[in-house]
């Protein structure tokens, strides 16, 4: 019987996880039952959502366990099947990464196919990141021709697609935060970004500003914090922010203080939303049609920062926390 690794988390985080918030364990290769797929996986997903999950705290999606695999996007070839319509060799888009092998049910897989698109881009640009950029802006921030669209942690899985999109569907000017020059060479250069600042240069209200001085349309919000206030500050009448995330606060120990300018929401008449992805399902259709579309074309590019090695999945998390990555991160397992 073959053996595997799972990682799991043995510890709750205070603040910024450490590589002792997690154990690499080696177990037996788990056997299917009824209705399911073992499925050894090749690619795996590190996402900020999954920051929140190690806190035992009641969400949207409920908290890991402890002692027991994390869970995220991965991408594996069925090697054992109990399901009609699956194959061995088939490959399966699911939520059980963060180990070798997984035992995946039936309704919880999504066959892929590797001619249209790589295993990674079904963890990337056709998958979970690439639909919530796609969801925010269509759905949330109602973006239209025309728009000017700020996006902040913009170098970033979700934020580099957010921009490409945006001018895509007609923005007049897209404009990204990141956190180095590297980063904001990459939107400049890369990701079709108009302009672009690193947030270290400056307080983010005078860069933006300077970058925007006709006032901004539709928001990105991916950080939270200083760039929610300067984008509120930013903000033309009507204005609309989809919150995404917020990567600024989702370690910190004690609550921090809300945008000084909140008054600006009345006087502007702006709409600040928060979304989850899952919540926008009815646009799947539309979504893999259009970004799909744009892919197949190359009007999209898209960069990965890969990890090798499933033992790597902690550091390649960590990392994702200390915002190591342009684009996409992943771990490649096998």
């Amino acid at each position: 019987m073959s053996k595997g690794l799972e990682i799991r988390l043995a510890s709750r985080p205070q603040g910024l996880p450490t590589m002792d918030n997690f154990d690499v364990v080696e177990v037996e290769a788990p056997q299917p039952g009824e209705g399911e797929l073992l499925v050894r996986n090749l690619v795996m997903s590190v996402d900020p959502y999954m920051r929140g999950r190690m806190n035992d705290a009641k969400s949207y999606v409920p908290p890991f366990k402890l002692g027991e695999a994390l869970q995220g996007g991965a991408v594996g070839e069925v090697v054992t099947s109990n399901v009609e319509g699956y194959q061995p060799g088939d490959l399966v888009l699911h939520m059980f990464g963060w180990r070798d092998y997984a035992v995946v049910p039936a309704q919880h897989a999504t066959k892929v196919d590797a001619n249209i698109a790589s295993p990674n881009a079904y963890l990337y640009v056709l998958g979970m990141p690439g639909m919530t950029a796609y969801a925010g802006l269509v759905d949330v921030a109602e973006q239209k021709e025309g728009d000017v669209v700020f996006v902040s942690g913009a170098a970033g899985a979700v934020g580099s697609l957010v921009g490409q999109i945006a001018k895509l569907r007609g923005a007049k000017k897209v404009i990204g935060s990141a956190g180095s020059p590297e980063k904001v060479k990459y939107l400049l250069d890369e990701g079709g970004f108009d302009a672009a600042f690193d947030y270290h240069d400056g307080p983010v209200r005078e860069q933006l500003a300077k970058a925007a001085p006709e006032g901004i349309d539709v928001y990105f919000d991916n950080v939270g914090g200083e760039h929610l206030e300067a984008a509120i500050s930013a903000f033309n009448d009507f204005g609309r922010a989809a919150e995404c995330g917020m990567i600024s606060q989702y370690n910190n120990e004690t609550p921090q203080p809300g945008p000084h300018n909140m008054m600006m929401i009345v006087q502007k008449r702006l709409k600040i939303q928060g979304f989850i992805v899952g919540d926008h399902s009815h646009l799947k259709d539309q979504f893999f049609n259009e970004v799909g579309g744009w892919l197949n074309e190359g009007k999209i590019n898209y960069r990965e920062t890969v990890v090798e090695g499933l033992r790597n999945a902690p550091d390649a998390f960590l990392g994702l926390m200390r915002g190591d990555n342009t684009g996409k991160m992943l771990v490649k397992i096998a």
